[in-house]
Formats: structure tokens, C-alpha cells, sequence
């Protein structure tokens, strides 16, 4: 689950020193530190922060696809491929609040590979106006939640031996290349501050201990009132736990091993079971989470230490306490972990889910199946429509 901060600075008395009026602040994640949480609160005050100067002028709480488009980045599999009009619209819509600070947020933006590439996005977004925010976890806390993720894409890697192509195996790009284009956090941060200079660039470094520090943080360095940004609970990007992920990594290699169509898995599985599951069933206490092996903790630690040295020694603006990017997670108890399993109910949503997704397919010439949502579909009418579509199947055969 992603959560949130706490912030030094290096204003007076440990304030915060806001950033100047009109700003276009750029918050480009990474992944896994906190930004679902952010973009969440953020999209929440939509219509409150203009009474303090702020506005954030995306019209969903994510504009994944526009900045997809703008990195020239693929889709997630399965979905459409991203078009230049979803960034042209941003634009739009950032130009439109014309001298108010304005606030746009998507960890894909540090998916960005060139230099060229970020300075274009700089410039198209207000150039000189415009100032970066990166916000960071310890990687022992982004690995785990990195790699269920990239399974909810398709990955068909287990925990350990992901790590091990990660960690041990160089060039360490495979299977999952954009990792360490996203977590190699001090090379984020620099190809940033070379194209805004470093006193345009904020790094925030996350504290778990404080949940809802990196929201205090953003209302400082937008000037807002204290408790403006409240969090936004969703639980469409909860993690997964180790038996869900499980079940889906091996649902994965099924997928694959069969040849069946990326833009099926986005519709049935992505956006059908897995959805329907992280909707529908809360992880208890007694489920199985995804636990890092101690070489490789050990080994995250190394990396975040480099990487603190090296982002302190930049000049860039840091929040936070670099420190925490090399911390050691205390060991849990020693006990025999138990074995992952997947309960009844949960595979019964997830299954639901598929069927729910296939139900709400559009139906060529069926107007109102094709404004009808997943979960919007009752029982009794998903038997129903689904019965007259295999009966239509079984009489052209």
C-alpha cells in the first residue's frame, strides 16, 4: 500500500518555504512512494484549492495516459496506446489556470529515458515556471510492491528470482527494464536537475512512520492551510498479497502459454478479476505478505546509501531524512512462514470479476451494454447474457 512522509527543510525553524506563487510543479513520483495517495487528496480538493491560489487541472485523478503519450511510453498490455491528443489536452487544461501555482502528478513522468525528451516536457509545461518534486522510499520498501505490481502487468517472475535478475544478474534489465529507469533514484534525480538546474528540483523523502506527512508537506510547499489534503482511501491500489499475486502470476503463465490476445488480459484480468478482487476482499492479518529475503534487503540497503550520498551531494532541495532511503527493516519474528493460500472467497470474486467484465464486453448494436461498467451488472442479468452468448456461439458452430 502506498503511503506517505515527513519533511525537514531548511527554512527557518524547520519550516517549510513555500514555492513561489505560479509555479507549475511537477510531481514525477517514482512509482511506489506515495503518489496514488497524493494524486487521491489532491483530486479530492480539486475545487477547494483555488481559494488558496492552487489548482489542479487534470480531470481524473491520474492523467496516466497523457503523460504516457508525453514520455512516449507504452500502455499498460492489453490497453490502447496512448495518443498525443490525451497530452495535448493536459496542456490545455494547464495553460488554462493561467498564474495560479498549479500541481501535476503521474509517476510515470519518471519513465521519461532522454534528456531531450524531459526538457520538451519542461518547456511545453511553462519552462521557466515549472519546478520539479521527486518523492522517495527506502527500495527495501518499493521492491515488493514494485513486483506485484509489474505481475498485475503480466510479469510471470517469482519474488526471488525477480530479485536475483535485479540485484545479482547484470546488466539487471531483465524482465522488468524500467525498474531501475525508475529506482535508481539518484540517476532520476540528476537527469531532472541537468535540464531544470538543481534549485528547481525538490526531492521529498518518504517516512512510513508518518502516514500523513508527505500530505503535510505538499500543503507547505503550496502555501495551503494545515489538513486542506485529507487522504482519499482506495481500494482499487491496495497491494496484493503474496497468495493473490501468486494465483496471478500463475494465471500469467497460462495466459501466455495459450497465446491469448494482450487486449483480453487488460479487460478480463486486469480490469475484471484483479479489480473486482481488490474491491470486494480486504487482506486479514492471517495473509501471507510478500517478504524480502535478508541478502537482498542487505543489498537494497547498499544501493539506497549510494544513492542518498550521491542526491545530497547534488544540490538539488532535500525534505526528509536521507538516511531513511539505506534503513534496515527490523527482521520480523523468527517462525516458520506459512504457506501462501488463496481463500475461497477470494477466488470466487476474482472469478466473478472475469465474468462481470465479459458481461459488460459492448455488445455490437446493444447501446446500453455499451454504457453498463463492470460492476454495475447484476447477478441474474450476467447469466442471462451470458447464456444468449453461448447459445449464439454453440448455433454458429
Amino acid at each position: 500500500m502506498e503511503t506517505d512522509c515527513t519533511s525537514n527543510d531548511s527554512g527557518a525553524a524547520g519550516a517549510i518555504t513555500p514555492l513561489p506563487s505560479g509555479t507549475r510543479l511537477l510531481h514525477i513520483g517514482p512509482h511506489k512512494t506515495g503518489t496514488t495517495a497524493l494524486q487521491g487528496a489532491l483530486f479530492a480538493a480539486k475545487d477547494t484549492l483555488p481559494e488558496h491560489g492552487v489548482a489542479f487541472p487534470a480531470t481524473s485523478r491520474h492523467p496516466m495516459e497523457a503523460v504516457l503519450a508525453a514520455c512516449a511510453r507504452p500502455a499498460m498490455i492489453g490497453d490502447p496506446r496512448p495518443a498525443d491528443r490525451h497530452w495535448n489536452r493536459l496542456l490545455e487544461q494547464v495553460h488554462a489556470t493561467g498564474r495560479s501555482t498549479s500541481v501535476i502528478s503521474s509517476e510515470f513522468f519518471a519513465d521519461a529515458e532522454s534528456e531531450a525528451t524531459i526538457a520538451r516536457i519542461v518547456e511545453q509545461l511553462g519552462g521557466g515556471r515549472a519546478h520539479v518534486l521527486v518523492t522517495l522510499r527506502p527500495l527495501t520498501r518499493v521492491m515488493p510492491s514494485q513486483w506485484q505490481q509489474y505481475v498485475q502487468n503480466g510479469l510471470r517472475t517469482g519474488y526471488e528470482d525477480w530479485l536475483d535478475h535485479m540485484l545479482r544478474r547484470a546488466p539487471y534489465e531483465k524482465p522488468t527494464p524500467s525498474f531501475w529507469r525508475r529506482h535508481r533514484h539518484d540517476r532520476l534525480v540528476e537527469r531532472w536537475a541537468r535540464v531544470l538546474g538543481p534549485d528547481r528540483v525538490t526531492v521529498v523523502v518518504v517516512d512510513d512512520s508518518d502516514r500523513d506527512g508527505l500530505l503535510r508537506t505538499f500543503e507547505s510547499l503550496l502555501g495551503l492551510p494545515e489538513n486542506l489534503l485529507r487522504p482519499a482511501p482506495d481500494t482499487a491500489n491496495r497491494s496484493l498479497t503474496l497468495a493473490e499475486t501468486e494465483m496471478l502470476r500463475n494465471l500469467n503463465k497460462e495466459f501466455r502459454g495459450n497465446g491469448l490476445p494482450d487486449e483480453l488480459y487488460s479487460q478480463l484480468v486486469r480490469n475484471g478479476a484483479v479489480m473486482h478482487m481488490k474491491n470486494s476482499c480486504k487482506p486479514s492479518p492471517g495473509d501471507v505478505r510478500i517478504c524480502t529475503p535478508a541478502w537482498a534487503v542487505e543489498a537494497a540497503a547498499g544501493i539506497g546509501a549510494e544513492m542518498a550520498g550521491r542526491i545530497t551531494a547534488m544540490g538539488v532541495r532535500v525534505l526528509g531524512d536521507p538516511e531513511l532511503l539505506s534503513a534496515v527493516p527490523k527482521p520480523a519474528a523468527a517462525e516458520t512462514p506459512a504457506a501462501p493460500r488463496i481463500a475461497p472467497e477470494v477466488a470466487a470474486q476474482a472469478l466473478y470479476g472475469v465474468l462481470a467484465a465479459a458481461a459488460a464486453a459492448p455488445v455490437r448494436h446493444t447501446a446500453a451494454a455499451k454504457a453498463r461498467t463492470v460492476h454495475q451488472t447484476t447477478s441474474k442479468e450476467l447469466v442471462r447474457v451470458l447464456g444468449h452468448r453461448c447459445l449464439k456461439r454453440l448455433g454458429r458452430r
